[in-house]
């Protein structure tokens, strides 16, 4: 079954392992029965496409996956990586807080 996980589509999160380290981007899509996360600009690698109608083909350049361990979400206040904890607001509603800094990540 997949896990439910702290990081959404859109966040902005940084590289804390792998070739990218220290890197950032924003997550394009998150593959949850897998555990990876698709990050903008991250783990890029060159895939041989074939020439077609559309395309002329080449050597072309694309994101990879990385593990949704090895990237941290980037907290709202300042450029350093956070963890991500969970606080009900009044109304009932339940949203994400950086541990960090205590700064809402939903709003």
């Amino acid at each position: 079954m997949a896990r439910k996980f702290k990081i959404k589509k859109g966040d902005k999160v940084i590289a804390i392992a792998g070739k990218d380290k220290g890197r950032t981007g924003e997550v394009l899509r998150v593959e949850r029965k897998e555990e990876r996360v698709l990050v903008q600009g991250l783990n890029m690698v060159k895939r041989h496409q074939r020439p077609t109608q559309v395309s002329p083909g080449g050597i072309m350049e694309k994101e990879a996956s990385l593990h949704i361990s090895n990237v941290a979400l980037i907290d709202p206040k300042g450029s350093e990586p956070t963890r991500v904890g969970y606080k009900v607001i009044e109304g009932g509603r339940k949203v994400r807080v950086a541990r960090r800094s205590g700064e809402m990540i939903d709003s």
